[in-house]
Parts: structure tokens; sequence; C-alpha cells
């Protein structure tokens, strides 16, 4: 099913079976888009090897993907934008570094 590897901005739950957890990865990350992933694990190994392997802007356990807080540097990779969004971003967005080399 293509649902599969697009973004879809509705709310869809795409749920299959897997028995090994690093097909599933391999299988999150042939998506041309990266926003946000949501994985639904109580095992550590899995939460920590999909941290670290899903090609996203960010991984939230056992939530929605959409989960975010606004102090969170939410965003996506690949065909899902370019930098994150939150008070910390929109702040630096707005500013013009400048900075000044005095030598004595």
């Amino acid at each position: 099913m293509s649902l599969h590897c697009k973004e879809a901005f509705a709310p869809v739950a795409v749920i299959d079976t897997y028995r090994d957890f690093r097909d599933v990865v391999a299988r999150i990350n042939v998506s041309e888009f990266g926003l946000q992933a949501g994985v639904f694990t109580n095992r550590l190994n899995d939460i920590m090897y999909a941290f670290s392997r899903v090609e996203t802007g960010g991984v939230v356990i056992n939530d929605v993907p959409t989960y975010r807080m606004d102090h969170m540097p939410y965003g996506g990779v690949k065909s899902s934008g370019i930098g994150r969004e939150g008070v910390r971003y929109a702040i630096e967005d707005m500013t013009e570094p400048k900075f000044l080399v005095l030598n004595p």
C-alpha cells in the first residue's frame, strides 16, 4: 500500500505485522519523507534502535507522531521540509547573528 511511504496529513494509522523489528525500520526508511515517527513498544532495545536508525526529525514512543511541545525541535528530514519549529528556532530565524573582532 503506497500510504506506507507518503505523508498523509490526516488521521491515519497503518498497522502491519512483522517478525523482525529491524525490517520494520528498514520499511519506514524507504519513504522519501521523514517528518516524525510514532513507535508503539515497551521494549527498550527497540526504542533505542528506532531512535538511532529511523530517518525522521523525531521519534515519539507510545504516542502519535504529531505530539509536540513548543520547546521541542519539531521538524523533519528528507522531503519533509528543512529546519525546525519551536520558540528557540523562531527566535533564531528572526535573528541576524553578527560578530565583531577587535584586535588591540
